[in-house]
């Protein structure tokens, strides 16, 4: 006989997902078990709405590259550039092209317009400039970062100069060539110029940190927040490439677990500031490692939500989100032994479900790990429920229409 799960689930909005958690978090992580379907996107475009109005918050954050992520949020805080442009330059991973990030750019402009700088509110990519074929180039991070600071300290305290920089990164296209995702022969990552680049990334972040009283006088807290940022990435991206040039079968454990290790640091850095929600695969926010059968075998590391966790504890929140069907991609009703089959069982189209009850009224007989029949989809583990906070269900994903 099936458990009786029912007194678990809820109406879904901020109030309800507040009553999971035993005080307002600085980071409240949404994930998604699938990218691009709009009907996810409004939902979360709707609990923003709800947090910012309800809870103070004052920034999203989304899986998409930090660097583009700035032209965003000078558009929503200043009007930079037009809604067109910010949606085919600001997001990463083709991600401007979906209705769900255009509306939730729209409103953030909308809501922003006319109030004060301090109420207005923030949109960040917590993803580094990397996409599944490879990596950015460094440069736009290591000369931004070299720039502000010779803008504002004494010369003779820079490790190098522009032009220095300029010679040691050569032609962007060496660093961004595909092939270097499939034969680490054809990465840069460990040539000597990009060990010293390393070298002088790394002394540009100190001097950084060294004139911070100096630099908080000279400039804005958040243009030195930026520049933190320029800093991080700049780091963040010359290991990536080292991973990339790696030979040994640790390689694409070594790069997933870099990938979440920028991740969260733009997440701290983002909690730092005041209370942010974010929103990103299921994957990347989980308390647990995440895993994926790759090319080379399978690969675990600790996902950002780990690290996360690891450092700020109950003021980090996860509500993961599960999917009964989406069958405009092959993925129909689940079987009912799986925790999606569980709930897709339940009366409601869309509940939030209190994962910590669930996990207790499911005792020691946890449901069966759900098998998708597509790649783009990835069911939750019922492993782990007892790491998840709250749990968004949706019965029933249609596609949008073209």
């Amino acid at each position: 006989m099936a458990p009786d799960i029912k007194d678990t689930a809820h109406p879904i909005d901020a109030d309800a997902v507040m009553r999971l958690l035993p005080a307002r978090p600085r980071l409240l992580a949404l994930g998604e078990p699938t990218h691009g379907e709009n009907a996810l996107l409004d939902l979360r475009n709707e609990l923003f709405r709800q947090l910012v109005e309800r809870e103070g918050y004052r920034t999203i954050a989304i899986e998409s590259d930090c660097m583009r992520g700035l032209v965003v949020d000078d558009y929503v805080t200043s009007g930079t550039g037009t809604l067109d442009e910010v949606m085919e330059h600001g997001f990463s991973h083709e991600w401007g092209a979906h209705d769900g990030n255009r509306e939730l750019v729209r409103w953030i402009r909308e809501f922003n317009d006319g109030r004060p700088a301090s109420d207005r509110l923030h949109f960040a990519g917590f993803d580094g400039p990397l996409e599944i074929t490879g990596a950015a180039s460094p440069r736009q991070v290591l000369t931004a970062l070299h720039g502000y600071l010779a803008a504002r300290v004494d010369a003779a305290l820079l490790p190098c100069t522009a032009d220095t920089l300029d010679r040691l990164l050569g032609a962007d296209d060496r660093w961004t060539d595909p092939a270097a995702m499939m034969d680490p022969k054809q990465s840069v990552g460990q040539s000597a110029d990009a060990g010293q680049l390393r070298l002088l990334a790394d002394d540009l972040v100190a001097l950084l940190d060294q004139q911070t009283p100096h630099l908080l006088a000279a400039t804005s807290p958040d243009a030195l927040d930026r520049a933190r940022l320029y800093g991080r990435t700049a780091t963040g991206l010359l290991r990536y490439h080292h991973g990339m040039a790696d030979t040994s079968p640790a390689r694409m454990t070594r790069l997933c677990a870099l990938r979440d290790l920028m991740m969260a640091d733009n997440l701290l850095a983002l909690a730092a500031r005041g209370p942010a929600f974010v929103h990103a695969h299921n994957s990347h926010l989980q308390r647990e490692k995440s895993a994926m059968r790759m090319w080379q075998g399978p690969v675990e590391w600790w996902s950002a939500g780990a690290l996360v966790n690891a450092r700020l504890g109950e003021e980090y929140a996860f509500v993961a989100t599960a999917l009964g069907t989406i069958r405009h991609q092959g993925v129909d009703t689940p079987p009912p032994d799986t925790l999606e089959g569980l709930l897709y069982a339940l009366p409601e189209d869309c509940c939030l479900i209190d994962a910590r009850q669930l996990a207790t009224t499911l005792g020691d007989t946890p449901p069966a790990p759900r098998v998708s029949p597509w790649f783009g989809y990835a069911p939750l583990d019922p492993a782990h429920l007892p790491g998840i906070d709250g749990i968004v269900f949706t019965k029933d994903v249609c596609a949008t229409p073209s």
